[in-house]
C-alpha cells in the first residue's frame, strides 16, 4: 500500500524573501496612503493666514517701490527723448535753411556763367553728408562758399548726434518699460495671493484682522516686531502751527487721511507709501525723490528717540514703506491696497531708519 507523502516545505530563497519582503512593505505603505488621505493636512489657523497675508503685503510694496524706481527712470528717459527729438527737428530745420541758402548761391553762381562746382552738387545731392566727406571743399571753393559749406557740414553733424542720442534714450526707455511691466506683474501676483489666502477666513475673522491693521497692531509672528500686542490708544496730535515746511508737511499729511491707497499714486486723490511722503514735502516746497529706499537718503538721517515731526519714517529690512511722523510716537502713512492713509504708532512694523528733510 503506497504510502501517502507530505509535501516537503522548502526554505525561501533569497530572490522569494526579497519578493515577499516587498509585497508586505507595498502593502504597507498602501495602507498608509488610505490613511493618510482620511486625514487631510489641519487648514491653517487664522493667525497664520495673517501672517501669511501680511508677508504678502510686504513683499507686494517691495514689487511697487521697485515700480516706482523704475516708472521714474522711464519718465526722465521719456522727458530726455521728447526733448533730444525737438532739438534734432529745429537743427534739422536750421539745416535745411542753410542748404536752400547754399543753393541759391550756388544757382546764382551757375546763372552767372559758372561751372557747376561743389556748391550745387552739394545742394542738390541726395546724400549731402556722403558728398562732404568725399569732397575737399575748401581748397577748391571761395571764402563766402567755403563758410556756407562748412555751416552745412557742422549742421549735419549736430543733427546726426542728435539723433544717435534720441536712439540710445529710446532703447533705454523700451528697457525700463519692460522692467515696470516685471514689477507691476509681481506686484499684482503677491496681492492677488493675499486676496485668496483672506477668502479663506470667515467674515467675522476678515473684520478682525482688518481692525487690527486699521489700528496699526502687529501679529506676533511678524519678524523684527518689537511687541506681540499693541499698545495702548494714543491721542493723534494736531498739526504744528509754526509755519515751518515741517509744519506744512505734516498739515499735508493729515489732510490726506482717508484717501485710497492706489500703488504708484502720488495724489491728490490716492497714494502710495512713498507717493504720500513726496507729495507732503512737496507742499512745503522740497522735492524729494519717489522710492522709500531713495528717500532715506535724501535728508540727514535722525536716531529713533529724536524723531520730529515731519521726519520721515522707514520700515523693513528692505527700506520698502514709509509714512510721515508726526509725534507722539505716531505717523501717517498708505498702508497698502485696499486700506486708505491713515495714523497709525511706529511701532507696529519693523523699524529701519528715519530721515529728515533738509
Amino acid at each position: 500500500m503506497a504510502r501517502h507523502r507530505k509535501p516537503r516545505q522548502r526554505p525561501f530563497s533569497g530572490g522569494t524573501v526579497r519578493t515577499a519582503a516587498t509585497l508586505a512593505l507595498a502593502g504597507a505603505a498602501t495602507a498608509t496612503a488610505f490613511e493618510g488621505t482620511s486625514q487631510a493636512d489641519p487648514r491653517p489657523t487664522p493667525a497664520q493666514v495673517e501672517a501669511e497675508v501680511d508677508r504678502l503685503h510686504e513683499e507686494a510694496e517691495a514689487a511697487t517701490e521697485r515700480y516706482n524706481g523704475a516708472k521714474e527712470k522711464a519718465d526722465e528717459a521719456q522727458r530726455a527723448l521728447t526733448g533730444l527729438r525737438d532739438e534734432a527737428a529745429r537743427k534739422a530745420d536750421r539745416l535745411n535753411a542753410a542748404r536752400g541758402a547754399l543753393g541759391s548761391m550756388a544757382a546764382g553762381q551757375y546763372r552767372a556763367g559758372g561751372s557747376l562746382g561743389p556748391a550745387v552738387r552739394l545742394a542738390t545731392a541726395d546724400d549731402p553728408q556722403q558728398y562732404l566727406d568725399r569732397a575737399s571743399f575748401l581748397a577748391r571753393t571761395g571764402n563766402r562758399s567755403a563758410a556756407e559749406i562748412s555751416s552745412v557740414r557742422r549742421r549735419l553733424d549736430e543733427v546726426g548726434q542728435l539723433r544717435d542720442q534720441a536712439a540710445g534714450r529710446f532703447a533705454e526707455l523700451r528697457s525700463r518699460q519692460a522692467e515696470i511691466a516685471g514689477h507691476k506683474a509681481d506686484a499684482e501676483k503677491k496681492l492677488a495671493a493675499a486676496r485668496s489666502l483672506l477668502a479663506r477666513l470667515t467674515a467675522e475673522q476678515r473684520a478682525a484682522y482688518e481692525a487690527r491693521s486699521a489700528a496699526g497692531s502687529t501679529p506676533a509672528s511678524a519678524p523684527g516686531s518689537p511687541a506681540a500686542t499693541p499698545a495702548g490708544p494714543r491721542s493723534t496730535p494736531p498739526p504744528p502751527a509754526d509755519g515751518s515746511r515741517a509744519a506744512r508737511a505734516v498739515a499735508f499729511a493729515h489732510g490726506a487721511i482717508g484717501k485710497p491707497y492706489v500703488w504708484g499714486a502720488t495724489g491728490p486723490g490716492s497714494f502710495d507709501c512713498s507717493g504720500l511722503t513726496q507729495a507732503a514735502w512737496r507742499s512745503a516746497g522740497v522735492s524729494l525723490p519717489r522710492t522709500t529706499y531713495t528717500q532715506i537718503n535724501s535728508g540727514r538721517r535722525v536716531a529713533r528717540d529724536q524723531l520730529a515731526p515731519g521726519d520721515l519714517v522707514f520700515f523693513y529690512s528692505g527700506v520698502t514703506h514709509v509714512g510721515l511722523y508726526i509725534g507722539n510716537g505716531q505717523m501717517v502713512h498708505a498702508p497698502r491696497p485696499g486700506s486708505t492713509v491713515r495714523v497709525a504708532p511706529i511701532d507696529s512694523m519693523p523699524w529701519a531708519g528715519a530721515s529728515r528733510p533738509a
